[in-house]
Parts: structure tokens; C-alpha cells; sequence
């Protein structure tokens, strides 16, 4: 059985073996997990700019905007994203880049160290998510992926 991530029916249905029962919505947890990953990130990156450096600032600025396009690809995705930053489109290249951005928060203050840690364990979830073959990514994973090397030349 085949379970499609992203909607909590389903994942419910799965979890007390109800067979190939789903339901059709819009909710799905993953896009809440990555929008509240995005402000994160977003929230991390504002914290970088105190106190006041130069280093910390251009990280910060990097944390805002990787956060803002996280937080977008849960409602659009750009062609060029899909072509360029395909490694978000698995559970596996996602999980990576939230611990990536998670570590580089770890530092200096009780708040960064929380907000990093909450993105690293996001992300190690996805990696987890990745080697369990019976979960299938959410929809907007799947509707970016045209496998690889498909890129039109």
C-alpha cells in the first residue's frame, strides 16, 4: 500500500491499516511543516542582523531569503526553481538543505539555537522520510519532478 503524504486522512487511514481508504483536500501537514520551517528560517535570518556585524548580516540576509522561497514553494513554483533548485523537490535534497540552514543558525543566543535546531530536526525527518519506501512525496514535490536529466535543451 502506498500511502501519499500530505494529507492527514490518509495518513490516518494508513496508520490503523484502513486499507486504500484517502481523502481528497487541500490540508496537507507537510506544507504546514514547510511554511512554519520558512518562517523559521525567516525569523532565524532577522536574528542574524543582532548585534550588529558584517559576516552576520550577509548570512542573514541569505537565511531571509532562503526562508521566503521556501515559504513560496508551498503555493507556486517557478520554472526556473524547478530546473535550478530540483534537490527541493525530494525528501532527501530538502532534508539536507533544512539542516544545512538549521547548523548555520546554531550559534550565539538560547532563540537561534532553538530555531536552528527546530529546522534541523524538520530536515532530518525528511531524510528519515526519503528510506521509507511506503510514503510518497506531497503533490507539490511531485508536480516539479520530470526525473533526471529531463531538461529540455
Amino acid at each position: 500500500m502506498m500511502v501519499h503524504i500530505g494529507t492527514w486522512p490518509t495518513l490516518i487511514a494508513a496508520c490503523y491499516g484502513e486499507g486504500d481508504w484517502t481523502y481528497a483536500n487541500d490540508f496537507s501537514y507537510s506544507r504546514i511543516v514547510n511554511l512554519a520551517v520558512g518562517g523559521l528560517m525567516v525569523a532565524g535570518g532577522i536574528s542574524q542582523f543582532f548585534p550588529v556585524g558584517f559576516q552576520s548580516s550577509i548570512i542573514g540576509v541569505y537565511v531571509i531569503l532562503f526562508g521566503l522561497a521556501t515559504a513560496l514553494l508551498e503555493f507556486q513554483i517557478p520554472p526556473q526553481v524547478s530546473r535550478y533548485g530540483s534537490f527541493l523537490f525530494s525528501f532527501i535534497g530538502r532534508g539536507i538543505f533544512y539542516i544545512f540552514i538549521g547548523t548555520i543558525l546554531l550559534h550565539d543566543g538560547t532563540l537561534r539555537i532553538i530555531m536552528g535546531s527546530l529546522i534541523g530536526l524538520a530536515g532530518a525527518a525528511y531524510v528519515a522520510l526519503e528510506f521509507i519506501p511506503s510514503i510518497e512525496p506531497p503533490a507539490n514535490m511531485r508536480e516539479a519532478d520530470a526525473g533526471w536529466g529531463a531538461e529540455q535543451v
